[in-house]
């Protein structure tokens, strides 16, 4: 089932399934780990950025981006 990044609850796992936004967006979380095709783990989605779980690696993302990251629930 697919949903927004946002959407996931702590420690729910998922795979992106799309990045939506401009180029300049996809190639910065691109080489931080994250693009179609991985799997991450929600951390903290409460208040304040959303933390992921990356392959062992942290990632903060603001929830302006992470609100246009598709993803598909495991």
């Amino acid at each position: 089932m697919q949903t927004i990044l946002t959407g996931l609850l702590k420690n729910e796992t998922a795979i992106v399934k799309k990045v939506e936004g401009g180029a300049g967006v996809k190639q910065q979380l691109s080489l931080r780990g994250l693009c179609e095709g991985v799997k991450i783990r929600m951390i903290d989605c409460t208040c304040g950025p959303v933390v992921l779980d990356i392959n062992g690696s942290t990632l903060a993302l603001g929830r302006g981006i992470a609100g246009k990251i598709i993803v598909d629930r495991c």
